[in-house]
């Protein structure tokens, strides 16, 4: 199994004074052999949040942002997922149904990890609304709760 982390689970992974920091290391420290991945959604998402001065207390540069985010994704077993579909793949893969605007980038992460065959790795137990079953939710998530 290959996990795809969503921008919660990369910013607590990438960001040691992250309430989670430590409840996503033992985990990457137990998973992460099996191979991990990210997106250009979680990547971006990553370096947004952490850039503001409001998260992290201080202004950080991006291109200090960035460095972290490569030092990161340098990992030997780290992968770069392509965002190569419609959102009518999206709606597809939401058996649970899409009903509002916040879930708009979780589905579209969970699309992914559907269609690339990992599950995807967050705190946010609410994406499993998007999926109507709970043989589904086991298959495509991971909830780190």
């Amino acid at each position: 199994m290959s996990w795809l982390l969503d921008a919660n689970a990369l910013i607590a992974l990438g960001w040691p004074p992250h309430e989670h920091h430590e409840k996503i290391l033992r985990w990457f420290r137990t998973h992460a052999r099996e191979g991990w991945a990210t997106s250009a959604l979680t990547q971006a998402a990553f370096v947004r949040v952490i850039a503001q001065p409001a998260f992290s207390g201080q202004p950080i540069g991006i291109a200090d942002v960035a460095e972290l985010l490569l030092r990161n994704t340098a990992h030997p077993k780290h992968r770069l997922l392509a965002l190569d579909f419609g959102f009518d793949h999206v709606m597809g893969c939401c058996t649970g149904g899409l009903l509002g605007h916040r879930q708009v980038t979780d589905a579209w992460l969970l699309a992914l990890a559907i269609r690339h065959r990992v599950k995807l790795v967050t705190f946010d137990k609410g994406i499993a609304q998007l999926l109507a079953t709970t043989q589904e939710r086991q298959r495509h998530l991971a909830i780190l709760g």
